[in-house]
């Protein structure tokens, strides 16, 4: 029987079809999320694992409330760098990888878990507890880092060496980990700032490791997008557990009118903030980060590093709201005087470089500069004078709502464009002044800055 089809009509199996099929099986069943630099939206499970840390950001405002001394804010705040650290590189992990796919989930169910028995340690971490808060830490940056050079093995090698390096440099800091949990408490503070400093240098270095060689900028392939969002996201949990914390101190105290006047006082402090950080620095982040073409290494700078301070800051300004509702009324103690004026500080400086970093100009905010200037004139006064409690925070209250008003106008229409319609002399030769020096600043500026 002859036929019907002729040698032209012959094709081999396979081709354009077969490799495109196989293409998207092996898609399928990777598990790297595959955004190639787009964007890469939170999951679920990112935002679940994430409820670990808002009970550990809750555990360090407690310890450090009930410990209120320079030793004990110094202890905090490397009980914090530490926390920080695990969920930071934990947000860079599920950048990378699919957080759908089932060993992803069971690797964050996994972190979730060791996290949780992370924070309820904090308290003790400087005392007995030491060596349980070494070793959970060690687990969960060793495990998860030696989990995902497994992950990594057969989907991509040049992030199995980073994760190797990342890994690498967690075993450095690991003896002074391990050192400090034993040693005596005064000797345990240096040893685990020591192990914080080599991890923090990690990134700095591009993990140089010897035998691995170190990370390139190339190995940091991210989702600008996701990053901001994530770490956008950190800002609302810490936000939002001192809103927890004003509800909860306001509810177990008589309800007077000078607790009142401090629980509006702690919330509007809690909404300002918000409002300086999301109404331009987070869009502008996320604006910088998603059209970068170094997206790993702003990440690095603008997230990984900047952000430490913003979140500190909030983290000890709901410990002096809390310190606030106890003693509404008398003179501001030192200790409220120094953890409001500190924690704004912190805050204000942070978000001043982040929206540096994100600027086109390379400029600090002159607003924050000004408020910043503010809040040091107010905590010396209220250190060496007697200011009334809620008077105090209420002066506070005010450099902050004048910075988000000075910033809201500056960035929605301009001072001098705004003065220059009601007529006031000068201001048309003052704008072009501006517009002229900032132009000469962006053509040197040109397309080198990172």
């Amino acid at each position: 029987m002859n036929s019907l089809v002729g040698p032209a009509d012959r094709r081999p199996a396979g081709g354009i079809g077969a490799a495109v099929a196989a293409a998207n099986e092996r898609a399928r069943r990777s598990l790297l999320r595959g955004h190639g630099g787009g964007h890469a939206p939170v999951s679920n499970i990112e935002l679940f694992f994430d409820l670990v840390f808002v009970f550990a950001i809750t555990q360090l405002s407690h310890t450090l409330h009930h410990h209120l001394s320079w030793l004990g804010l110094t202890e905090n705040v490397v009980l914090f760098l530490a926390v920080w650290w695990g969920w930071i590189y934990t947000a860079w992990v599920t950048n990378w990888v699919n957080p759908d796919r089932g060993p992803v989930r069971i690797l964050l169910l996994a972190l979730m878990l060791v996290a949780l028995a992370l924070a309820a340690a904090l308290p003790d971490a400087f005392a007995a507890g030491g060596p349980v808060f070494a070793g959970l830490y060690l687990a969960f940056q060793l495990g998860r880092s030696i989990t995902m050079c497994v992950l990594f093995r057969g989907e991509d090698a040049a992030r199995m060496r980073n994760m190797a390096r990342i890994a690498a440099w967690f075993l450095f800091a690991a003896p002074l980990w391990i050192a400090g949990a034993l040693a005596e408490h005064d000797l345990r503070l240096g040893l685990w700032l020591a192990a914080l400093a080599i991890e923090y240098a990690g990134p700095m270095t591009m993990f140089q490791t010897p035998g691995l060689g170190r990370s390139t900028v190339a190995d940091w392939d991210i989702s600008g997008s996701h990053m901001a969002e994530r770490c956008s996201l950190f800002i609302i949990i810490a936000l939002g557990e001192g809103i927890v914390v004003t509800g909860s101190s306001f509810a177990d105290q008589p309800m007077t009118s000078g607790r009142i006047t401090a629980f509006v006082i702690a919330f509007l402090s809690a909404a300002l903030m918000w409002w300086l950080y999301f109404d331009l620095g987070a869009q502008r982040g996320a604006r910088l980060i998603s059209g970068h073409e170094q997206a790993g290494r702003v990440a690095r700078n603008a997230y990984t590093y900047l952000h430490m301070p913003i979140v500190l800051g909030v983290v000890i300004g709901a410990v002096g709201d809390a310190l606030l509702l106890e003693t509404p009324s008398g003179t501001a103690p030192r200790e409220l005087v120094l953890i409001q004026t500190g924690s704004a500080l912190l805050f204000l400086g942070g978000v001043g470089l982040f929206k540096r970093y994100a600027n086109t100009f390379a400029n600090f905010p002159m607003s924050h500069i000004v408020a910043i200037v503010l809040f040091l004139v107010l905590g010396a006064a209220g250190w060496w004078a007697s200011v009334p409690a809620t008077h105090f925070a209420g002066y506070g209250i005010s450099i902050l709502l004048l910075t988000c008003v000075w910033e809201w106008v500056s960035y929605h229409g301009g001072w001098m464009e705004r003065m220059e319609k009601l007529g006031i002399p000068g201001m048309a030769a003052m704008r072009a002044r501006s517009e002229t020096r900032l132009a000469a600043r962006m053509e040197k500026l040109g397309q080198t800055r990172l």
